[in-house]
């Protein structure tokens, strides 16, 4: 199979004058569809969407990539749009993007199929094919110019003979991305023609998502003069162990290979002295903020916590949904029938990971593995403590840095301590060092705050509780998925941990609504919406029943101003009312699934149809009919 039988005529366009970043996206999933690989476009371009949050595939010099793997892509192909202008796309170097290149990926692909994306991903980073493409004038041209690529054939005018390579310095590098289609094999491309022109020998492992390939043998790292690590993923990094490293992002592999390749060849790179953490030494290019690292670190935390806390919350909620209530005894609810108590404890036995689990992956995410064990007493220690969830985040960031020091600390000691420290003084040292924190600096103060806020919340009145609602049901639509969508998630889960559960009931209605809303606008206003917006109602209510709030990213996305407002009104009112109505619930998570379980129930469904039909009205009086 060739790169032509992915890229059809049908699904490529030429000089074409796209108005909007979202709008370039919309055009290259329309010629897409055309070329009939999408089983669901508005799937696809909400999968596409979300990896755009993830980090702009506006790659610079001109190339933008946009691409995901989806359940909505029927068979792997491409979409491709030229636009000589130049459209602003957010790309990594701040320039206008020309060429753009749309890849689909189904969500089992096909090893054969990723390849020959990869190969297209590594062609477009010659510069001089790229130009060439930009120029095509017609589609046939378009295509023989892949074609001669593919076979080997095409000449670029006025090409520099290459230099004689030099043996005697060797320089090696790995490149990464999440997805593994196409960052990582462009970085590997960018690094292999800066080496070229300089004359310098260079091998390029590529860690993508069929698995590592041109793996680096021993014998090559042994007689490295450095490694370059271009990654946004971990990698295997005890093999480089004493070596010279540079480690930086898979997006300067792609935009700053002869900046790397000359820092390489300096001989000044760190050494690299492997504890089981990161590279010692500034990472180059981390321009990163404080308040993103943080965020960072801690949804590290979050997303390894959240598949116990929903698997133990919804089992703990089922329990309460098949036993019997016993007057005499109301404190043992949930366990008074084998089956009830087989759930709770199962459900148990799993929520009681949280917060060990939390702590443990946000130090962890600060300073890698020695940092794990450090968190996870910490947060162990904040769960018997009653500092709870607000106790174990203060325990992972502290884990994570007290670690940090250590190394810090302990980088004076012979190197044949080396093998010591990672299995005896950092964790000895560490837990000690948290089991002092917890004892006596976090846990006095936080549980104190704890059992206030507990108190708080259960001693206000019902107007204060329905402000509550109504805030953290708003969060859930401001970015749907985002930081303050998450912010909300979390508060509420932290609190449904210390036996709060209207706060959870509030924060599920809300995220509920968006979807929901956007389903109800665009079947009984469709004229508010593009033929394809309106074909996604059933599949929105569904999502919106399912608590998936990212259901309406697309539509956000597209047109945030008339968008965004209603829905985070009709997410506001539904916490709101939620609060009003006194229902709580026990599972983080499950939407329609879990309604049984509430308490209040029927209210509780009240309560989201109504905030629908607010989000509904108030985004048909925002948007305007479409030509």
């Amino acid at each position: 199979m060739r790169i032509t039988d992915l890229l059809k005529s049908a699904s490529l366009a030429l000089n074409t004058k796209p108005t909007s970043k979202t709008n370039a996206i919309e055009m290259l999933a329309d010629l897409m569809d055309k070329s009939g690989n999408l089983s669901d476009k508005n799937q696809y371009l909400k999968d596409v969407m979300i990896r755009e949050k993830e980090g702009t595939t506006g790659l610079g010099d001109g190339i933008a990539t946009p691409h995901a793997k989806s359940i909505g892509v029927r068979a792997a192909g491409l979409a491709a749009m030229t636009v000589p202008g130049g459209l602003e796309f957010e790309s990594l170097d701040g320039k206008p993007a020309r060429l753009f290149f749309m890849i689909a990926a189904p969500a089992s692909a096909n090893d054969t199929h990723l390849e020959l994306l990869q190969q297209l991903s590594m062609m477009i980073m010659d510069p001089d094919f790229k130009e060439a493409l930009i120029a095509a004038k017609t589609k046939e041209e378009f295509l023989k110019l892949i074609d001669e690529k593919e076979n080997g054939t095409f000449v670029a005018a006025n090409a520099a003979p290459a230099k004689e390579v030099d043996y005697s310095k060797r320089i090696l590098a790995v490149t990464a991305c999440p997805t593994g289609i196409a960052h990582t094999f462009m970085a590997a491309e960018s690094l292999e023609r800066a080496a070229q022109k300089k004359g310098v020998w260079i091998k390029v492992e590529t860690n993508g998502s069929g698995g590592a390939k041109n793996v680096l043998t021993k014998y090559e790292i042994e007689q490295a003069s450095c490694i370059i690590i271009a990654a946004d993923k971990n990698v295997e990094m005890g093999r480089f162990d004493g070596k010279h490293m540079i480690k930086t992002k898979v997006a300067d592999g792609i935009n700053k290979p002869d900046e790397l390749i000359t820092r390489a060849l300096s001989g000044k790179a760190p050494i690299y002295h492997h504890t089981g953490g990161p590279v010692e030494g500034e990472d180059m290019g981390d321009d990163e903020s404080a308040g993103r690292k943080i965020y960072k670190h801690l949804m590290n935390g979050v997303s390894h916590m959240l598949p116990f806390v929903i698997g133990g919350g919804i089992l703990i909620a089922l329990a309460f949904l098949f036993d019997t209530f016993d007057p005499a005894n109301p404190g043992n609810f949930g366990s008074n029938t084998p089956l009830a108590k087989f759930f709770k404890d199962v459900g148990g036995a799993s929520f009681g990971f949280m917060l060990p689990v939390l702590a443990g992956f946000i130090a962890m995410s600060i300073a890698d593995r020695p940092g794990l064990a450090v968190g996870f007493v910490g947060g162990a220690m904040a769960a018997s403590g009653g500092s709870g969830f607000l106790g174990a985040l203060l325990a992972g960031f502290a884990g994570g840095y007290i670690v940090i020091g250590l190394k810090k600390i302990l980088s004076g000691l012979p190197a044949s301590l080396e093998g010591v420290k990672p299995v005896l003084l950092y964790p000895v040292l560490g837990i000690f060092l948290m089991g002092a924190l917890m004892q006596f600096i976090i846990t006095p103060p936080v549980a104190s705050i704890n059992e206030w806020l507990l108190a708080t919340l259960s001693g206000m009145d019902t107007s204060s509780r329905v402000m509550i609602g109504l805030i953290m049901g708003g969060m859930m639509a401001i970015d749907m998925g985002g930081p303050i969508n998450k912010a909300a998630y979390v508060t509420g889960t932290g609190l449904l941990a210390g036996g709060e559960y209207g706060v959870m009931a509030a924060v599920m209605a809300g995220g509920m609504v968006p979807p929901i809303a956007i389903a109800l606008c665009t079947t009984f206003f469709p004229n508010r919406f593009t033929e394809n917006e309106t074909k996604t109602s059933i599949t929105n209510f569904i999502m919106g029943m399912s608590f998936i709030t990212e259901g309406a990213i697309p539509f956000a996305a597209a047109d945030p101003i008339r968008v965004i407002p209603g829905l985070a009104c009709g997410a506001a009112t539904a916490g709101a009312l939620s609060m009003a109505f006194e229902c709580t619930l026990r599972a983080p998570h499950g939407g329609i699934f879990v309604v049984p379980t509430i308490g209040n129930p029927v209210m509780y469904l009240v309560a989201i149809a109504i905030g629908a039909v607010v989000g509904c009205l108030i985004m048909s009086v925002l948007k305007k009919p479409i030509r």
